[in-house]
């Protein structure tokens, strides 16, 4: 036989309520394929503000972890060696070869009103790219990124901003 027992004081613990926020949603439309030659396998590459420069061909990479510098932009910000952090991890290329990057350095990148401070591996090859942002970026941007529409959408206070294919 089983006997119930009266539930000791309260014993479940406290539910914690997600915090809402009132920011508008970011989606895209057919709409936003304006403007665009469909279709197409184009990458979404776009001008940005790094290091106090408006930076040209700069690629948006979602399927990428790391954020990278080539070597047009490395010399053309006039870095030197000395500005680099060691970074002894080798990557893989997108031939799938093994490099050790120059180093690592911290660079603020501003999407028109929004800025956030990145950490690119500098790399010594050639690419038709200057540098290449990715997840950590779009993430602390709150960006979501359509290669298909070639363009980026992300909060920026209480609207949402967008960023096109140059």
């Amino acid at each position: 036989m089983s006997v119930a027992r009266p539930p000791a004081e309260d014993s479940r613990p406290e539910l914690k309520k997600a915090r809402v926020e009132n920011q508008p949603s970011i989606s895209f439309s057919k709409k936003n394929k304006v403007g665009t030659v469909q279709p197409h396998d184009d990458a979404l590459v776009v001008i940005l503000r790094i290091g106090g420069y408006d930076v040209r061909r700069v690629m948006v990479n979602q399927g990428n972890e790391a954020e990278i510098m080539y070597p047009d932009l490395y010399n053309g910000l006039n870095l030197k060696p000395e500005d680099l952090t060691a970074y002894d991890s080798p990557l893989v290329s997108f031939d799938g070869k093994f490099f050790s990057p120059r180093g690592q350095i911290r660079l603020p990148v501003q999407a028109r009103s929004e800025v956030v401070e990145v950490d690119f591996i500098v790399e010594g090859a050639y690419s038709p790219y200057t540098a290449i942002v990715a997840r950590p970026w779009l993430h602390a941007l709150g960006a979501i990124s359509s290669t298909l529409h070639l363009k980026m959408k992300y909060p920026s206070g209480d609207r949402i901003e967008e960023l096109v294919r140059s």
